[in-house]
């Protein structure tokens, strides 16, 4: 069986809605960059794959009044913090996410170069087209774009970067002060991309990476998301509820490589993943009541007014969720949110609830011995080559997934006990990319 990946998804306080108001959580974690090094360290301890962070363009990350009940309104922005947190470690990838719809993708090239180079070969940039709309009031537009058209210049912009990442060959800077050669001409490749949306001539003014390029993550469901994923991603996060929704989605993706000249093992599939872990069951609950019980209505409504797209602020949260059609624009998990509550015949309390730790990712609550059964089965049956750790509290829950989870892992061989390469491709089994303009070897 191939060794379970593990990335960790960073949010300061933790992704639960209500982490910041427990009294052991880091509250000022959205300034305090010490608390960003020990997350960071306590991943290498537990042999993580990668950090990833996720960005939002704008402030306003749910609606009306219940803004100032929230954490993730102001935090340092993920780059800056990534390129500093390289100093502090030695083996993790590094990975945050940038916007096809507000940046520009020589732009992005030259910084993720940058961060491959800074930090050895372990960079890795999640794309995303950014789906809440207010983003597109900080970018000089009056509204955001429509759906089909983001992911349009998605796609040609990761066209772009690739073509920008394969500039130079690896060895195309000799450095020879004999000749007063520094690199030679036949090494070096101009882009002159013309298209749609982008015209960038290149050559990025940023050497080849030690991995060949920075790691490309995609994370949408949709079925845009999806294509691209399978066109261009090494990585792709998933968000699903169970075995079988996961096994969907990971046979979808992992089937549509085809298409594009790339095998099943070129794609890692990781969906969200929230723990709860404690050594007995009734423990674990404890601790996640707890956590439940600290969301404030207001901020709860608020929350899923978001996520599915409709304005709920002003309802009483014991009411049945009302019947709403899903909105697209959104994201895919509108729907699915939407679908549950009806299956599920639940309250307005009762869906924000079950959202609140993770936001549409698994949520597994119980003992190690519990949670590594769940992981190992989702792995051995086809629903994921291994997953992104969603912690719904920083520290304890993450600490507690490492000390418990983890040796539990190891001692069923599903994980490694050691770092076996140096960079982010070599972590995830990834090979090396080629370069569009290498020579065919006979």
């Amino acid at each position: 069986m191939p060794e379970m990946k593990l990335g960790l998804f960073i949010r300061p306080c933790g992704h639960h809605i209500a982490s910041w108001r427990h009294p052991n959580a880091h509250a000022d974690a959205g300034v305090n960059f010490e608390r960003f090094i020990h997350m960071a360290k306590t991943a290498e301890r537990g042999l993580f794959d990668m950090m990833f962070s996720a960005d939002t363009n704008t402030a306003w990350t749910t609606v009306g009044s219940a803004l100032n009940r929230q954490h993730y309104s102001a935090w340092l922005e993920p780059f800056t913090l990534l390129t500093a947190l390289a100093s502090h470690t030695e083996n993790i990838g590094l990975v945050c996410t940038r916007s096809t719809s507000f940046d520009e993708p020589y732009t992005i090239a030259r910084m993720f170069s940058t961060l491959d180079l800074i930090s050895g070969g372990r960079a890795g940039v999640n794309i995303v087209t950014t789906g809440n709309g207010r983003s597109a009031l900080n970018y000089s537009q009056q509204e955001h774009l429509p759906k089909p058209e983001r992911y349009e210049i998605a796609d040609e912009f990761v066209d772009v970067l690739i073509g920008l990442w394969d500039s130079w060959d690896g060895d195309a800077f000799v450095r020879d002060r004999e000749t007063s050669t520094f690199f030679e001409w036949d090494k070096m490749h101009v882009l002159n991309h013309k298209g749609k949306h982008f015209q960038v001539e290149g050559p990025l003014n940023v050497a080849r990476s030690p991995q060949g390029r920075p790691v490309i993550v995609q994370a949408g469901a949709s079925e845009e998301g999806r294509e691209l994923a399978a066109k261009s991603a090494d990585v792709i996060f998933g968000a699903s509820q169970s075995i079988e929704m996961a096994q969907e989605f990971y046979s979808d993706v992992k089937e549509r490589l085809g298409r594009y000249g790339r095998e099943y093992s070129d794609l890692k599939v990781l969906p969200g993943l929230s723990v709860t872990v404690a050594l007995n069951k009734k423990e674990a609950q404890a601790k996640y009541d707890e956590l439940q019980d600290l969301i404030h209505p207001d901020h709860g409504l608020a929350f899923l007014s978001r996520r599915i797209g409709h304005d709920l602020t002003a309802m009483d949260p014991d009411i049945l969720m009302p019947d709403l059609p899903p909105v697209e624009d959104v994201g895919t998990r509108s729907g699915q949110m939407l679908e549950l509550a009806k299956k599920e015949n639940w309250t307005l309390r009762q869906l924000y609830q079950h959202f609140a730790a993770a936001r549409g990712h698994m949520v597994l609550v119980g003992t190690p011995s519990m949670v590594a059964d769940t992981m190992e089965e989702w792995v051995n049956k086809g629903a994921c080559d291994g997953f992104n750790i969603i912690p719904s509290i920083f520290p304890d829950e993450f600490e507690s997934f490492v000390d418990l989870v983890v040796p539990e892992l190891q001692r069923r061989g599903l994980y490694r006990t050691s770092y076996e390469g140096n960079t982010l491709r070599e972590l995830l089994d990834l090979k090396v990319p080629e370069s569009k303009y290498a020579v065919p070897t006979v």
